[in-house]
């Protein structure tokens, strides 16, 4: 009888006072507990709930994450452009080499100042895809496609990754877009193919196997580097995947230097620091950053808008034409993009609303 009057009277005590001092308080508090916790958080005291305020930081990362996707995107556009003012200077392998050697040493620098340890046993092979796909794979494909096709042509290239990353993406780390999402993407797509071929006349390009191979061979890099990109800092997934492929590196410029003869201009050094730091480490650093927030399916259909900067880029640096039906095929792409970015967010509320209420009772 004792101990159900003392239980009664905590309830009081812990809904309308402040907490007591008495060790007898003390040990009724302890006592009702785990009842309160069986009750779901209503029974809890409200000295130790969060402010009501507390969730609305949440749209923020979103934000943030399409920002920093769109910045490397940015980078990325400016690559074939300057990989076409580094062929000025140096021959295919020889570029491919040199880019690769220099974004590893800025990345292994950067590691070293922050004592960055070495990751994990089990990252290793994804770090492995990462260099693989997008530090040895995609820029040596594409150099090599520019030797015989134009920057424009080469673009449709990029006009495909933005759908084959989100497939890859979805199979690879579980998302599942909606329906919306892969409409647009899609038809997204489809924009940017049609507008790409007709830029070029239809005809296909002796490069476009090595087109096709860097397409396959990015999407893969991106999508394994998306994932890694939520276990530790995107810088930190770029860094490392360039330090692996260092000795390789290495030995490629070794054999491509003394073969490829190297004629030194302005315009060739400049597209090799740019490929090297910009596209090779700074642009892929914002763009793993921003698939780990947003995902990598929302952040791969950004790169819809790739080809058009690209042509943008060309007319600007390398003096190439750009058609009438340009600005059509940028509003036409910029539609599908905000299209397959809100059918990302609204995916992932509805997300979170189906997952709330299975932690309550």
């Amino acid at each position: 009888m004792r101990a159900q009057d003392s239980a009664t009277a905590s309830s009081p005590i812990a809904v309308a006072e402040p907490p007591a001092t008495s060790p007898t308080a003390s040990a009724a508090s302890r006592t009702e507990a785990p009842a309160a916790a069986a009750h779901g958080p209503a029974a809890a005291s409200p000295a130790h709930q969060p402010p009501a305020a507390a969730p609305s930081p949440g749209p923020a990362p979103g934000r943030s994450g399409t920002v920093l996707a769109g910045l490397g995107v940015v980078a990325f556009s400016l690559t074939f452009p300057a990989t076409a003012w580094g062929l000025e200077s140096f021959g295919p392998w020889s570029l491919v080499a040199l880019r690769s050697v220099l974004a590893a040493l800025v990345a292994g620098g950067v590691l070293l100042a922050a004592r960055v340890p070495l990751p994990a046993r089990r990252h290793w092979a994804g770090l492995a895809v990462v260099g693989g796909g997008v530090v040895v794979g995609f820029p040596l494909l594409t150099t090599l496609a520019l030797q015989t096709s134009t920057t424009s042509h080469a673009a449709v290239v990029v006009g495909l990754l933005p759908l084959t990353t989100a497939v890859l993406g979805s199979l690879r780390t579980g998302e599942r877009p909606s329906r919306l999402f892969w409409g647009a993407a899609l038809a997204g797509a489809a924009v940017v193919i049609v507008f790409t071929v007709r830029e070029s006349g239809g005809a296909l390009a002796a490069g476009d196997l090595y087109l096709f191979g860097a397409l396959l061979v990015c999407a893969a890099g991106y999508t394994e580097g998306g994932r890694l990109a939520r276990v530790m800092p995107g810088w930190q997934v770029i860094g490392w995947a360039l330090v692996l492929c260092l000795p390789l590196a290495v030995a490629g410029s070794l054999v491509a230097l003394p073969l490829e003869p190297v004629r030194l201009t302005a315009h060739g050094v400049v597209g090799l620091v740019w490929v090297a730091a910009g596209s090779t480490f700074l642009g892929l650093y914002v763009w793993y950053r921003g698939m780990a927030a947003i995902g990598v399916a929302r952040a791969s259909q950004l790169q819809l808008a790739q080809p058009l900067l690209t042509l943008v880029w060309s007319f600007l640096l390398l003096g190439e034409e750009i058609s009438a039906a340009a600005p059509v095929a940028a509003v036409a792409v910029l539609v599908c993009i905000a299209a397959t970015q809100r059918a990302g967010r609204r995916g992932a509320r509805t997300s979170r609303a189906v997952r709330t209420p299975a932690r309550r009772p």
